[in-house]
């Protein structure tokens, strides 16, 4: 959950106006969230990333483009978490956005407190999926050939990581998998950096598919 006192910027890119007028209920009736600005194309969402908002609230199906190519830019020039937010739930898009570096991936038509509730959950280092959605992922990962076992330990999990790792694939925050493995946020951290590096990629979302997809986490 986010800290009472802590207010979140929020910026959404969405071109249909009546989803937009939605999303923009959901943000300003949340106490600790702040609409830091709106975008209904890539072009425009360009112009958002000086604003340095904590989340990107992000369609796909977007004017001039697909919102999966705009959420490495973000990724790229800002800090924020994106929370994909869709009426397109088939299997190659959902884990494409994940693999592109989204945070979350819910569905349009989810009830308004499921997507606030998955702003507050990405927010605090969560990885809110749809059920369709996560069913598509699981999906994909158990067809997905895993490497040889040799290859995998390459890559140099610790078990702290896979178990990290784990509390991340559940939808557990930085602090919620702090509390449960007894370490600091801050430790927390290093080893989601650590995780990131070994890896090669640039969200828990992606971590968490990537380990599965090699064998080295189970769910």
């Amino acid at each position: 959950m986010i800290e009472d006192e802590a207010r979140h910027r929020i910026a959404i890119v969405e071109d249909d106006p009546i989803v937009r007028d939605h999303f923009i209920d959901i943000v300003t009736a949340a106490p600790a969230l702040d609409l830091a600005g709106l975008a209904p194309t890539i072009a425009r969402g360009r112009e958002l990333l000086a604003l340095q908002p904590g989340l990107f609230l992000v369609d796909i199906g977007l004017p001039d483009g697909s919102g999966l190519d705009f959420i490495p830019e973000i990724k790229a020039q800002t800090d924020a978490q994106v929370l994909v937010v869709t009426s397109f739930g088939d299997r190659d898009t959902v884990v494409n956005a994940i693999r592109a570096g989204a945070d979350g991936y819910l569905l349009k038509d989810s009830a308004p407190e499921v997507i606030a509730r998955g702003i507050e959950v990405t927010l605090a280092g969560g990885a809110p999926i749809s059920a369709a959605a996560a069913v598509y992922l699981l999906d994909r990962l158990r067809t997905a050939p895993l490497v040889e076992a040799a290859e995998a330990e390459d890559s140099g999990l610790t078990a702290r990581e896979v178990e990290l790792l784990q509390l991340f694939a559940r939808g557990d925050s930085y602090k919620e998998a702090a509390r449960t493995l007894g370490i600091s946020p801050l430790t927390v951290g290093n080893h989601v950096k650590s995780i990131y590096r070994k890896l090669a990629v640039h969200s828990r979302g992606e971590a968490v598919y990537e380990a599965i997809k090699t064998g080295q986490l189970k769910i």
